[in-house]
């Protein structure tokens, strides 16, 4: 009995089935071959003579059909394909990639332009005394109760020894005073404290201590994390943090300088953002559809919390005149936009949220079409829409309790104040924390559906696991 044929035979081509011509790496398996299913089988009987040309189309059609079999009616070309040895199907994604490179790159040349133009290629300086004094290390070695002026007889103060561990005095020991709070002195003995040098290195009275020493705990804390976020996400843990570092060189090496020289704030921090959202999602997910699906969802989300933040912030008449931004103009010598400053940090504090909801919104569609890849995409978008409102949620909240935790000593000063619930949520800084958050939710809210509609019309139209 001969084996059943796949297709109509040709003479001088050999009788075997075509060599499955699929992806590699493609988890969908080979495309062009559609399995028989079972009870499907038949002997095709014998072969027609050589001259029955009508046996021989209707023999060679009969195969044709029960190659491709109809219980199988909505699969597309993209999955499957006929049988008949013609090469492997063509990508149906190519045109989605193009797409995709259509909107990016423009992006992308858009923001390196951004940044060679706005670069701050010389940084503000200062005003004379408004430079940072130098510090010195130090460790207290005794404390005592003392008068904070000869002769008060207050106590209200602690004179603490202090030995120099560096500088330029360093070995010698100093004595200096600080204020007690409620008969409790801020340094121990012990303690490893920062003294900041007014004057002659020499004089014990150009000392006077500034702050604790910090280095060794933070240095530890940081280890830690490090070694944690290596720990589960292993290579993708690494490219995360590397990610994280080329974050701090975008923000401390020109988004930071590029205000201070003058630089339009607001738009400092849109090309600030952009190359941080560009640098930190294609470094720490590689190159893939999947990732610039991403990618595009975040931009989308950043350009409507933007445009929000410039309206609201204007209806509000949220100037950012505080004492931070009085203290910077003070020490800058000239006018700084508060409210450029206030859109700045809304951006830069969202894009940290839009990331992870996008990253996760466009995982969870492919993981989704990978699990089940008959899912239309109505049905795909559902289910991932599911997903995304549960995180959506708890990011929203996160964002909320971010934003009140930076202000909770104002929250409590204006709860010791007895002051109206109106009169608190109204006044400049209070608004200006609710417009931030809510600014940022919108944009969070938007960006689920926003990057899953993007995710599933890129999906579809691929192939799975590109």
């Amino acid at each position: 009995m001969s084996s059943p044929r796949h297709g109509p035979r040709h003479r001088g081509s050999g009788t075997g089935p075509p060599a499955a011509t699929g992806d590699p790496e493609d988890d969908t398996g080979p495309i062009g071959i559609t399995p028989r299913p079972a009870g499907r089988h038949r002997d095709p009987g014998p072969d027609p003579a050589p001259g029955d040309g009508a046996a021989g189309a209707r023999h060679a059609d009969d195969d044709h059909r029960d190659a491709v079999p109809h219980d199988h009616p909505t699969e597309t070309p993209a999955l499957t394909g006929h049988g008949h040895g013609h090469g492997p199907a063509p990508r149906a994604d190519r045109r989605v990639h193009v797409a995709i490179a259509l909107l990016l790159i423009p992006a992308a040349l858009a923001t390196l332009v951004g940044l060679v133009l706005l670069f701050p290629y010389e940084r503000a300086q200062p005003l004379d005394g408004a430079a940072a004094l130098p510090r010195v290390p130090g460790t207290v070695s005794a404390t005592a109760e003392s008068d904070c002026s000869p002769g008060e007889g207050d106590r209200g103060c602690a004179a603490l020894t202090v030995r120099l561990t560096g500088g330029d005095a360093a070995g010698t020991s100093i004595v200096t005073l600080v204020s007690v709070v409620r008969g409790v002195a801020p340094f121990t003995t012990g303690d490893e404290v920062l003294l900041t040098v007014d004057g002659d290195p020499a004089d014990p009275e150009s000392y006077q201590i500034a702050d604790f020493q910090r280095e060794v705990p933070l240095l530890v804390l940081a280890l830690l994390f490090g070694a944690a976020v290596v720990a589960l996400g292993r290579f993708r843990g690494l490219a995360a943090l590397g990610s994280l570092v080329l974050t701090g060189v975008v923000l401390v090496g020109f988004v930071l300088p590029a205000i201070l020289a003058g630089r339009d704030p607001l738009l400092v921090a849109v090309v600030g953002c952009t190359a941080i959202m560009f640098c930190a999602l294609y470094l720490t997910h590689g190159f893939s559809s999947r990732t610039s699906t991403a990618v595009l969802g975040t931009f989308g989300s950043l350009v409507l919390i933007g445009v929000l933040g410039v309206g609201f912030a204007a209806a509000a008449r949220l100037t950012g005149a505080d004492e931070d931004t009085a203290s910077l103009a003070n020490a800058l010598g000239t006018a700084v936009d508060g409210r450029g400053l206030v859109l700045a940090g809304l951006m830069i504090g969202a894009l940290g949220a839009l990331d992870d909801v996008t990253v996760t919104q466009s995982s969870a569609v492919w993981e989704l079409r990978a699990a089940d890849p008959t899912l239309r995409p109505g049905a795909l978008f559902s289910s991932a829409m599911r997903i995304g409102r549960d995180h959506v949620a708890s990011a929203v909240n996160t964002l909320v309790l971010a934003y009140a935790g930076a202000a909770l000593p104002l929250l409590l000063l204006f709860s010791v104040a007895e002051r109206g619930l109106a009169d608190t949520l109204t006044s400049q800084v209070i608004a200006t924390e609710i417009v931030r958050t809510l600014v940022g939710s919108i944009g969070l809210v938007a960006a689920v559906p926003l990057t899953t509609a993007l995710a599933v019309a890129v999906s579809t139209r691929g192939r799975i696991g590109r």
